[in-house]
């Protein structure tokens, strides 16, 4: 099982904000299906402002560039996406075509023990 981390920006946008927030509280089940089928055992997204973290686990054989989109096959999952990237936007440091930016582990207790 691998980890990942992530980052994106809302839409600097009170009520934008709040209904991210309140999609967020009531996932269709279809995306959390599909999510589930790709591999995804376990999702969670922070907020602070508008910079979000989002920290996902996969299995070892999961690719975030070749995989994670492909939830989105379904209809009703393509509708989340792309009501979703209404309240969304890059990072400011995201490379070209990346919409979730990779962030790299700096740090790990485990790699302590």
């Amino acid at each position: 099982m691998k980890s990942y981390a992530q980052a994106l920006d809302l839409v600097d946008d009170p009520a934008a904000i709040s209904a991210y927030d309140e999609y967020h509280r009531a996932v269709w089940p279809e995306v959390l299906a599909a999510l589930r089928g790709i591999g995804i055992e376990r999702m969670e997204i922070f907020r602070v402002g508008t910079r979000m973290f989002m920290y996902f686990s996969a299995p070892d054989d999961f690719d975030p560039e070749r995989d994670f989109q492909t939830y989105t096959e379904s209809a009703r999952c393509n509708e989340w996406d792309e009501l979703m990237r209404q309240y969304q936007q890059r990072i400011p440091n995201a490379t070209e075509g990346e919409w979730w930016t990779p962030m790299p582990c700096v740090f790990d207790t485990e790699w302590f023990e």
